[in-house]
């Protein structure tokens, strides 16, 4: 059940395109809510707003942020301009959006003509704040100039509108372009789902490098098979269908206090050892003495080490890149300083994206 409070908009606080940051006010309380344009229209300071509150009475992981439902003070603009695919299908809030798969697509043609992937590097993620390390690692080895999409699954935030990561390195110009797969929304391109969204990467985009993750948050049971994270084993097997070659990212970390996250996170040993049915190489930053070992025999005992390719690079130069261009990285709410291993993970797998595209790795 949705928990519904009637409030009022008292200030805008950020409007980007498909996105503000309201402050409201709902039976005397204070509150910040986040406001998706697309799907509600534009708020202004003195509107009445349905709010969705749930995440914020349960202490969800949405920053203490409410959602607009509706506004009782104007009605959006009607939707104009073509396309014919339903996302978030047959709800109250089902939006029509041009897929790049449609007739009338732009793309049609370059996704219908497409063949193979042809040995493109796909990094595959599991958690958002993966992306700009990863990023970081492709261009600090492969330098400027490179082609890098994101391709945004559905397996958390669907809006990408909410991603403040996306919004600083396409302000940067360090992704060259973004599609939302599934029921995700709001990139340069829409996709049905995850095997057309490589496509349309790769065929419609031009990508040197993908980069395929969720949005913001995750969902998590503490379960071995109740994670989205476990599509990233899904990923892995449909890049190897279409004849890419994926890059998983482990989730490393020796700061998280669970347990089942310390070294390589559970969700990491199941999505690679269990649902990814193909080989795929998987990047590790260089870790020593004791998480090394701890490491390498977590890898041994899910039969990843057997499984796959794993590799082993330096991923602190792709943190050394975003600094400079001033991108500071956080998971959970914890900084590079903090838990260095999860970031030099992903930054490991950038590392290996640009060696291919050099063609001096040697795959197995």
């Amino acid at each position: 059940m949705i928990s519904w409070r009637k409030g009022r908009v008292t200030k805008v606080l950020q409007s980007q395109e498909d996105l503000q940051e309201l402050a409201v006010e709902y039976e005397g309380i204070g509150g910040l809510a986040w406001n998706y344009t697309g799907l509600t229209g534009r708020a202004e300071p003195g509107d009445e707003v349905y709010l969705n509150t749930s995440a914020v009475e349960l202490g969800l992981g949405s920053g203490g942020y409410h959602f607009v439902v509706a506004n009782l003070s104007r009605l959006p603009e009607r939707p104009l301009g073509p396309g014919h695919i339903m996302k978030l299908r047959y709800t109250p809030f089902q939006l029509k959006v041009m897929s790049a798969e449609e007739e009338a697509s732009p793309y049609r043609a370059d996704i219908a003509g497409f063949t193979s992937l042809k040995g493109t590097p796909v990094i595959v993620g599991t958690l958002h704040s993966m992306l700009a390390p990863a990023v970081g690692g492709c261009l600090a080895a492969a330098g400027e100039g490179l082609r890098i999409i994101y391709l945004m699954t559905d397996g958390a935030a669907l809006p990408i509108a909410l991603s403040k990561t996306v919004r600083n390195l396409k302000e940067k110009g360090l992704l060259a372009g973004t599609v939302t797969c599934g029921h995700a929304f709001g990139g340069d391109l829409e996709a049905v789902n995850i095997y057309s969204g490589l496509v349309a990467a790769y065929a419609a985009l031009k990508a040197d490098v993908i980069i395929v993750a969720m949005g913001p948050g995750i969902v998590g049971t503490g379960t071995k098979w109740g994670t989205t994270a476990l599509e990233q084993g899904e990923i892995l097997n449909a890049v190897s269908i279409l004849g890419g070659k994926g890059i998983a990212i482990p989730r490393i970390s020796f700061a998280d206090p669970r347990s089942r996250h310390r070294g390589v996170s559970h969700h990491t040993l199941t999505a690679l050892g269990r649902v990814a049915l193909t080989s795929a190489l998987v990047a590790l930053p260089e870790l020593h003495g004791s998480q090394a070992d701890l490491v390498r025999s977590q890898l041994e005992e899910g039969g990843i080490l057997s499984k796959h390719q794993v590799l082993t690079r330096d991923g602190r130069p792709a943190l050394e890149y975003l600094e400079r261009r001033g991108i500071l990285v956080t998971s959970m709410g914890r900084n590079l300083q903090d838990d260095p291993a999860f970031f030099e993970a992903a930054g490991a797998a950038g590392q290996v994206a640009a060696e291919m595209l050099k063609g001096i790795l040697q795959l197995r």
